[in-house]
């Protein structure tokens, strides 16, 4: 009974975060209408649809206050990031391919070098900075510096050149009562007005709250589905609480593919996975370290992560290839082979998690943890 109720809670918040977070959306396309598209999709848009990454990792580890809570903030930001890579591209493809909107896509090459190798170096970065078996301050502090330098080359690389105004001026409007149970935050702090400045901040704000209160659910309902299966809260995060938080970066990806912005809704992608490793990891590792210490981890705990980090490197080189290498666009063939990715991905984890003696699964693990061990030789 306890794994429905958790997975039950775990649907209502990824509701909740999902509704909240298309506040957040509007108010971020209001504040970014002067970005070129592919720049407000790598940052503003991938900062407001990861946020549910960072109040997640921050609650995982203000919570659980020990070693399980940064394995489940490191699997939620590496499995949200493996399913960024691969989940959302092949919704935007398959999307926008059965709609007969297109036969493919043509994404900008300039997009994918810029953010795909932003992404590895920053992937890369992760597997030498989280290396040892104590964390602390100065772990998060560079995760963070890396992020930074990334958003204000982004920043710097606009360019003069024409923008478009691309933003929602009016809510649906109506009773703010209604609203509010319907979830619809814009129509609750804008009522029939129009958008400014003033009251965008202020949907953030509110919308923030909301995508927090239910990151706090969500990790609840992981720990307590992790009770009920005996599944380590770590395996846990990588599948479900990843999935759960990966559902704005989804919907605004697909809403930016059906517009035609193709650069937008791969750059948001990609964008994300660089918030979620950089700074959704790095400021609650930061901020809970600097409170209460340095973080001690069971060889078990490094041997897993030290894994999934290495897995995470792999399948997003495989991705940057994939699109690099289509050089006629991304077709539906692309999409089907990034689901199989996702689905062995997830055939490995749960494996992983509940211990089950399959040759296939130990001979990755085993070759995961050889080169995790050379990674670690190299430092």
């Amino acid at each position: 009974m306890a794994i429905f109720t958790s997975l039950g809670l775990i649907l209502i918040t990824c509701i909740i975060i999902w509704r909240a977070c298309d506040g957040f959306e509007m108010a971020s396309n209001y504040l970014g209408r002067n970005m070129k598209e592919g720049i407000k999709g790598a940052t503003i848009n991938a900062i407001g649809s990861s946020l549910p990454e960072l109040f997640t990792t921050l609650f995982f580890l203000f919570v659980l206050k020990d070693k399980d809570g940064f394995s489940g903030g490191i699997g939620t930001t590496a499995g949200s990031a493996v399913f960024n890579a691969m989940i959302i591209p092949a919704v935007v493809i398959l999307v926008v391919i059965g709609k007969k909107i297109t036969s493919q896509i043509e994404i900008s090459k300039k997009v994918i070098y810029r953010d795909g190798i932003a992404l590895i170096l920053a992937e890369l970065a992760l597997i030498f900075v989280i290396s040892g078996t104590s964390l602390n301050w100065t772990h998060g502090l560079i995760l963070m510096a890396l992020y930074f330098v990334y958003v204000g080359y982004m920043l710097l690389s606009q360019g003069p050149g024409e923008v478009e105004n691309d933003y929602e001026e009016e809510a649906d409007g109506g009773n703010r009562a209604v609203a509010l149970f319907k979830g619809d935050l814009a129509t609750l702090v804008l009522g029939d007005s129009k958008i400014n400045k003033v009251k965008a901040i202020g949907l953030l704000i509110v919308s923030v709250l909301f995508i927090g209160l239910a990151c706090f659910w969500l990790v609840e309902a992981c720990q307590e589905f992790g009770a009920a299966t005996g599944m380590p809260i770590y395996f846990v995060s990588v599948v479900l609480a990843s999935a759960a938080t990966s559902v704005p970066d989804t919907i605004m990806s697909y809403k930016d593919a059906m517009k035609g912005n193709y650069d937008d809704a791969v750059a948001n992608a990609l964008g994300s996975n660089i918030f979620d490793v950089c700074f959704a990891l790095g400021f609650p590792l930061f901020l809970f370290t600097l409170i209460y210490g340095p973080i001690e981890m069971s060889p078990e705990t490094i041997e897993n992560i030290g894994q999934l980090r290495v897995l995470l490197l792999i399948l997003t080189i495989i991705v940057f290839f994939i699109f690099i290498l289509s050089k006629k666009g991304i077709k539906g063939i692309h999409a089907k082979l990034l689901l199989l990715l996702y689905v062995l991905f997830v055939v490995y984890s749960v494996g992983k998690g509940l211990s089950y003696d399959i040759p296939f699964i130990n001979e990755v693990s085993n070759g995961l943890s050889q080169i995790s061990h050379w990674f670690t030789g190299l430092i």
